[in-house]
C-alpha cells in the first residue's frame, strides 16, 4: 500500500462513525470517540514524523501546504485532549465531536484534492509503497496522549 492510501484509509476510519450513533447513547460515543482519539493521535504522528518531510523533499511547493496541515493538527490534538477527559454526557461532547469532524473533514479535503497529488506525482509509485510501509510500522510507537505528537507543542 501507497503512503497516500494508507493516509486517507485513515481518513475514512474515522470518518462518520460517532454521527450513526444516537442521541442519547452516551456509553457507544465514548467508545467511538476513543477510537477516533487513537486512530487521529496515531495519524497526525506518524504524518508529521514521516509523511510530511518526505512530501517537502519530494514536491518542495507543498510547503506551505504542509505548514498549514500541522497548524491543523495542532487544533485537532487539543480538541482530541479535551475529548479525552470529557465524559460523553456532558452537554458539550457532542458539539466538541461536531467541531473535531468539520475540522478532520477540511483537513482531510485539501490534503487530499489540493496537494497530495503534487506528491504522488513527484514521489512515484515505488517511493510511497516504501513510505507506507515506514508508516504502517511507526503506528506502533505512535504515542497514546495527543498532545505528545509534536505539532500538539508549537
Amino acid at each position: 500500500m501507497d503512503g497516500i492510501v494508507l493516509l486517507k484509509g485513515d481518513h475514512k476510519t474515522v470518518e462518520k462513525q460517532f454521527e450513526k450513533a444516537g442521541e442519547d447513547a452516551h456509553a457507544e460515543k465514548r467508545k467511538i470517540a476513543d477510537k477516533v482519539i487513537h486512530e487521529l493521535t496515531t495519524h497526525t504522528w506518524i504524518e508529521e514524523k514521516i509523511f510530511y518531510s518526505a512530501a517537502r523533499e519530494a514536491a518542495p511547493d507543498t510547503k506551505d501546504h504542509v505548514l498549514e496541515s500541522i497548524e491543523e493538527h495542532h487544533v485537532v490534538l487539543w480538541m482530541l485532549s479535551e475529548l479525552k477527559d470529557l465524559d460523553a454526557s456532558d452537554e458539550r461532547f457532542d458539539a466538541k465531536m461536531s467541531v473535531l469532524m468539520d475540522s478532520v473533514r477540511h483537513h482531510v479535503e485539501e490534503e487530499e484534492k489540493e496537494w497530495c497529488p503534487d506528491v504522488r506525482k513527484a514521489m512515484g509509485r515505488n517511493r510511497l509503497t516504501e513510505l507506507g510501509e515506514q508508516m504502517e510500522a511507526a503506528k506502533k510507537k505512535a504515542p497514546g496522549e495527543p498532545l505528545a505528537v509534536p505539532s500538539a507543542k508549537d
